[in-house]
């Protein structure tokens, strides 16, 4: 099929591009700079807000795969992220609407509805949305409004399936939206036990579930995509063995632990830089982000691999491309 890729040149646009290729498909990919890294892909450039733009590279398309983002844990981008998570995928749907693509396949978060105090909480696609816990943390918002947008097309007859992964780790996230956490820790730069937990998934595993949900998805559906459910203090372990690198010992009070992330922001505020911790990313690891993907499984034939093969090549990756002094390469997909 003719399929266009929003956000094609992000940590899992590339790993679903070149999932695409490989199934096949003839894949067109909306892009603000043209990029020599995204090889196969005829390349539109453009961008959500321009509706001309939008609508040449939805011109012809049967399908489209939406993972066009912005990841911010910054409340200053708080307006931007909800442009191009809201306002622009209701431009994208309304404009594959008047084009006849068939189906649009949304990337989401497990963020929007996977997030509890409780250690005992795993959700799954019945659980309603997490407004009243993400409420000041405007990425995941942002994703709720945009879900909640997407359904509503779907109500009104066009095809959309969601998907949730959870945390993407593996190679290949030159901009380190969702590995920079990895990073810190092989920097010696957490310097707290925190005490909720996290669910990952290998981006890789995920970007062929978004092939396979072309076909088998079911639209007005979400599907939640994770791998292990383990605590911060398994996580850190697991990375300490595998890497070698010492993890944090220290376990704070959660009070003790916003006020010194307060004093940090404030601070690098009055340096100029960015701080060493923030007070949402604090906030954020005393929860539990447990999922369960069993409708992925059953439905789209999700499998998640080994998680210590994903948290080898991750920390691979960025040791090679972010913790050495040699000149990072460009990397593609093999």
């Amino acid at each position: 099929m003719k399929v266009l890729v929003t956000g094609a040149s992000g940590f899992l646009g590339r790993h679903v591009t070149r999932a695409l290729l490989g199934a096949g498909h003839e894949v067109r990919a909306l892009v603000r700079r043209l990029s020599p890294r995204l090889r196969g892909a005829t390349q539109v450039e453009g961008d959500l807000d321009d509706g001309a733009s939008l609508a040449r590279a939805l011109e012809g398309i049967e399908q489209v795969q939406h993972l066009a983002g912005l990841v911010s844990r910054d409340p200053k981008d708080a307006s931007r992220m909800m442009r191009v998570h809201v306002d622009g995928t209701r431009r994208l749907l309304e404009g594959a609407r008047s084009a006849g693509v068939r189906r649009v396949v949304l990337a989401s978060s497990s963020g929007t509805i996977g997030v509890s105090k409780d250690p005992d909480f795993v959700a799954n696609e019945g659980t309603p949305w997490a407004i009243g816990v993400v409420k000041g943390w405007p990425y995941y918002l942002s994703k709720i409004y945009q879900e909640q947008v997407a359904l509503g097309f779907a109500e009104a007859g066009q095809e959309v399936v969601i998907l949730n992964p959870t945390l993407l780790l593996g190679p290949g996230d030159d901009r380190l939206s969702s590995t920079d956490d990895v990073r810190r820790f092989l920097q010696r730069k957490i310097p707290v036990v925190p005490e909720g937990g996290v669910s990952f998934v290998d981006v890789r595993d995920v970007a062929s579930v978004f092939v396979t949900a072309m076909e088998k998805g079911r639209s007005g559906q979400r599907y939640l995509l994770g791998g292990p459910n383990w605590t911060f203090a398994t996580f850190f372990g697991r990375l300490e063995r595998l890497s070698k690198v010492p993890g944090p010992r220290l376990k704070l009070p959660e009070r003790w632990q916003r006020v010194g992330a307060t004093l940090l922001e404030e601070l690098a505020s009055w340096r100029g830089i960015q701080p060493s911790l923030d007070r949402i990313s604090v906030e954020m690891a005393q929860h539990f982000w447990y999922i369960d993907s069993s409708r992925a499984r059953e439905e789209l034939g999700f499998e998640a691999r080994d998680p210590q093969e994903t948290l080898a090549d991750t920390v691979r990756y960025l040791r090679k491309h972010f913790l050495s002094e040699e000149e990072p390469d460009t990397w593609l997909p093999a």
